[in-house]
């Protein structure tokens, strides 16, 4: 299991950005991640400083978005959309996109379940129920 620690997803996100800049080649996990981090412009700034990035504390009380954790749920939900893993989050997924008229936006809406599976997760100390999360999904697609 891939297990990076907070650190090494901040360079990753801030290299990626600096070789997109520099217009130098990109791994294909770099090159999914300079997709999103070309939509997300207001990260660009946090995402130049690396030592204040290795620095930064993003606390929901002070509501700031923490930039590393919203372009990491990005890569997972198109990974997960990619092999179909929960099975049936592709579909459901599309079927989001297709109604919302942007798959950016049916990503964060993905996100929201993504988040509350997490977050369950952890309060309950279970593992991660992948059904309740493609039921939320699915739910978001169908109103």
């Amino acid at each position: 299991m891939f297990a990076p620690s907070q650190n090494d997803v901040r360079r990753f996100f801030c290299e990626t950005l600096r070789k997109q800049r520099a217009a130098l080649p990109l791994t294909p996990m770099e090159a999914l991640a300079g997709d999103w981090i070309a939509q997300h412009p207001e990260y660009h700034a946090e995402l130049a400083d690396l030592d204040a990035a290795l620095a930064a504390v993003y606390e929901v009380e002070a509501g700031r978005t923490n930039p590393f954790l919203h372009l990491s749920m990005h890569l997972t939900i198109s990974e997960q959309v990619s092999i179909d893993q929960p099975r049936g989050i592709k579909q459901a997924y599309e079927l989001l996109a297709a109604r919302r008229g942007s798959a950016h936006e049916a990503q964060h809406e993905v996100m929201e379940c993504l988040g509350e599976m997490i977050w369950a997760s952890q309060r309950s100390g279970a593992p991660p129920d992948g059904l309740a999360y493609l039921d939320c999904v699915r739910r978001r697609a169908t109103r």
